[in-house]
């Protein structure tokens, strides 16, 4: 059974481990011992991902979350809010986002222990650097998954709130390498790579262009001081599209206008890298992991309530690997913020939807 102080202490031990993105190796190791002690097999594979299996019949079920928290994330302090809320001090984040998800996945194996019972094989799969591009996921050692079906415990909100539309994301990486000179005795002598690369900026998708497509750039770097012509300039930015058509349309239309700037420059060198970070996807309700998840909300009176965000999560880079995903709430809110607070009941319910997932199925 579910047990509330156990989830709830699970939670708070988890939230003393610092763990920013970058920073994870020692909650990392924590949850492999936890795991290891429930009887599951467990170790980190080589990006540092902490990986598991419990064995059990049936098709198994992927149970996921992340380690790491964004900042400010270090010295977290921990108050609660009358008997049903956990808030951080207002100093930092609370780190809900996502040890709230790691606690309910150690407290759904330990009932499963602690009741017996037939339950379907569980696979496990924590995360590290999440929040910095995914990168966990990106990277993670697949040869070990076999399941299929994915239930992904990192969202905000009750388990009825589910992400049921998400972006697919493309990047790019252009770099411009023009020639230095000094910028008072022989400026013509020069080709600036900042100048060329403000010219290809001014062609590249930014904005919003409809209710489910969006470009941004977000960096450029170049120079190195004020009297010299910049010999380099990099320039990274991104496309999201609920449409994958309409994300490759933006992207050809940046490669065409990079190309046509290549042109208009042959003394420069400019090398662009476009490429998808991870696919999009739009939930169906005879989507495996949607399917699976919707009819076991339903049995404890819960009425989904699937919606589109703009970000990915974990589960996009699974269902680029085959493995359908749903990525649901387990109680948090305000995430990423001083203000972010975890609902206990909601993190319990979230619990008891998984353990009976992870029951069904099981024949």
């Amino acid at each position: 059974m579910i047990n509330r102080d156990r989830i709830v202490r699970t939670f708070l031990e988890l939230v003393a481990i610092e763990s920013p993105s970058g920073s994870e190796d020692a909650v990392a190791a924590e949850i492999e011992r936890r795991l290891r002690a429930l009887g599951a097999e467990a170790s980190q594979d080589a990006h540092g991902n902490v990986l598991g299996r419990i064995a059990g019949h049936g098709e198994p079920l992927l149970l996921s979350a992340h380690m790491d928290t964004v900042e400010p994330g270090r010295g977290i302090k921990p108050v609660f809010d009358g008997p049903d809320i956990i808030r951080s001090d207002g100093t930092t984040i609370l780190g809900a986002d996502n040890k709230a998800g790691c606690a309910v996945i150690l407290e759904v194996i330990e009932s499963l222990r602690e009741d017996g019972g037939a339950h379907r094989a569980v696979e496990v799969a924590v995360s590290r650097g999440e929040e910095v591009g995914l990168l966990g996921a990106r990277n993670m050692d697949y040869s070990r998954i076999s399941a299929k079906v994915a239930l992904v415990i990192d969202s905000g909100g009750p388990p009825a709130s589910i992400q049921g539309q998400a972006p697919f994301h493309h990047t790019y990486d252009i770099d411009v390498f023009g020639r230095s000179a000094h910028a008072g005795l022989e400026p013509e002598k020069g080709i600036p790579a900042i100048t060329i690369a403000a010219e290809i900026v001014s062609g590249l998708p930014q904005g919003r262009f409809d209710a489910e497509t969006t470009g941004n750039v977000g960096r450029i770097q170049g120079g190195l001081v004020r009297n010299a012509v910049p010999d380099h300039c990099r320039i990274e930015g991104e496309m999201r599209s609920m449409d994958e058509g309409a994300v490759q349309a933006l992207q050809g239309q940046a490669e065409a206008h990079v190309e046509a700037v290549r042109g208009r420059h042959p003394g420069a060198r400019i090398e662009a890298s476009f490429r998808r970070e991870y696919p999009g996807y739009r939930l169906t309700e005879d989507d495996p992991a949607a399917k699976l998840l919707y009819g076991v909300l339903q049995e404890f009176g819960m009425e989904p309530d699937p919606h589109p965000v703009g970000g990915g999560t974990d589960g996009n880079v699974f269902r680029g690997h085959g493995i359908a995903s749903v990525v649901f709430g387990r109680g948090g809110y305000n995430q990423h913020t001083r203000d972010e607070y975890l609902v206990i009941p909601e993190l319990l319910d979230c619990a008891r939807v998984i353990e009976r997932a992870v029951r069904s199925g099981a024949g």
